[in-house]
């Protein structure tokens, strides 16, 4: 496996694969790589030549008070597991080298999508995600890129922004990876302590209720929503941020769930926002 440096080496290691035949699947990270990223991985090399893991702690998608400075850096843990999930390269480039003129010079913004959901709780917040995201595409120029569905507020906003650039490369969505009690796998639960961590499981309890809700025949966006903040009530310690219905899309509200419609929640455990999700239907 190959440790990658600055975007011309990335470059000139997807160019000669692909001048080869080669496919190249990307997995954009920001390290702290935990089992649900090595899905990511395993399911690029499964579909590609090979897999290219990027890891990079993006500074221009955390807000003034957010985790930027202790967010989990683990980079030779990060290297063992992607190897073995099957990675064939790394990029791990500088703040410098992905943004050679600042970080507060261009941007990449789609427009309404980054205001819903998480971009309305975290201004910003996906303005960055969509400018670090074009600027890796660009220069590995890959034939598909990995995201988790965990992230499906991200997933409409990239789709978006790779549909509206014409940027020649697959968005292939993964499902959530969880614990086996159910407790979706994020590099932030590493700040829960023991008893918030049990906090947390109201997340995916929440989850499964609205799906059976939903199996069962409930289709009233109002009443799926009531239903979840009446079983968050429960846990007084968890503040919801929010929970919404929404078409996948758009991200924009629903009045009733039809197959595909998101059903989505971030909350806060402690300090920490953690955030879940299911595909209806």
């Amino acid at each position: 496996m190959q440790i990658l440096r600055t975007v011309a080496e990335l470059r000139q290691w997807s160019r000669t694969h692909r001048s080869a035949g080669q496919s190249i699947g990307l997995v954009p990270t920001m390290g702290a790589l935990h089992a649900g990223h090595a899905s990511l991985i395993r399911a690029a090399k499964s579909t590609c030549h090979h897999a290219a893991v990027s890891i990079f702690v993006n500074p221009t998608q955390f807000g003034p008070n957010e985790d930027y400075s202790r967010y989990p850096r683990t980079f030779s843990a990060d290297c063992a597991l992607a190897e073995a999930a099957g990675a064939t390269a790394i990029f791990a480039p500088s703040v410098e080298d992905l943004y050679p003129n600042g970080a507060d010079s261009t941007f990449v913004e789609v427009e309404g999508l980054s205001t819903r959901l998480d971009g309305a709780s975290r201004p910003g917040h996906f303005r960055g995600v969509a400018t670090v995201v074009a600027k890796l595409l660009i220069a590995a120029e890959p034939d598909r890129a990995y995201f988790g569905q965990k992230d499906a507020a991200q997933v409409a906003v990239l789709r978006r922004m790779t549909a509206d650039l014409l940027l020649p490369v697959e968005i292939v969505v993964c499902p959530i990876i969880r614990d086996p009690d159910g407790l979706a796998l994020s590099s932030r639960n590493i700040y829960l302590s023991p008893t918030e961590r049990t906090q947390a499981l109201i997340l995916s309890r929440t989850i499964h209720q609205i799906e059976c809700l939903a199996a069962t025949g409930e289709r009233n966006a109002t009443k799926l929503i009531e239903s979840a903040k009446k079983l968050f009530a429960t846990v007084p310690q968890v503040r919801i941020d929010y929970i919404a219905l929404v078409d996948w899309a758009t991200l924009l509200p629903v009045e009733a769930a039809i197959p595909g419609t998101l059903f989505a929640i971030a909350a806060y455990v402690g300090k920490t926002r953690l955030i879940d999700n299911t595909i209806l239907g």
